[in-house]
């Protein structure tokens, strides 16, 4: 079964840095722009960060821009969201998603979620 999976989630104290991965199984990434996503309980999802499937080009929320960077590696099929200098709200559940481009409102492939904690 083709599906994407989110690796790299965890406990981290404020300031600290945890880098997720999204990898395909039975899914090639570079076919597909990879969204990052969170969110909390009872709140509404929020796209964290994007990269092009061509070119890479890549877009953040304002919230995250210059702490985050999202990267990918086809040879890994892999897409990274390295986060630095977390603060405790950016704790939420993340999920990477695929779809056709970054502009997509909705994504059409979804993985299952990695729970990230900053908290001391």
């Amino acid at each position: 079964q083709a599906q994407l999976v989110e690796s790299g989630g965890g406990l981290v104290q404020p300031g600290g840095s945890l880098r997720l991965s999204c990898t395909g199984s039975r899914f090639d990434l570079s076919y597909y722009a990879i969204g990052w996503f969170r969110q909390a309980p009872g709140k509404e999802r929020e796209r964290v960060s994007c990269i092009s499937r061509r070119d890479g080009v890549t877009s953040y929320e304002d919230s995250v821009k210059v702490r985050f960077t999202i990267s990918r590696d086809n040879a890994k099929n892999t897409v990274y969201l390295q986060m630095n200098r977390l603060e405790p709200e950016d704790t939420d559940v993340y999920y990477c998603a695929a779809d056709s481009s970054c502009k997509e409102s909705t994504f059409a492939y979804w993985g299952q979620g990695n729970q990230v904690t900053v908290s001391s």
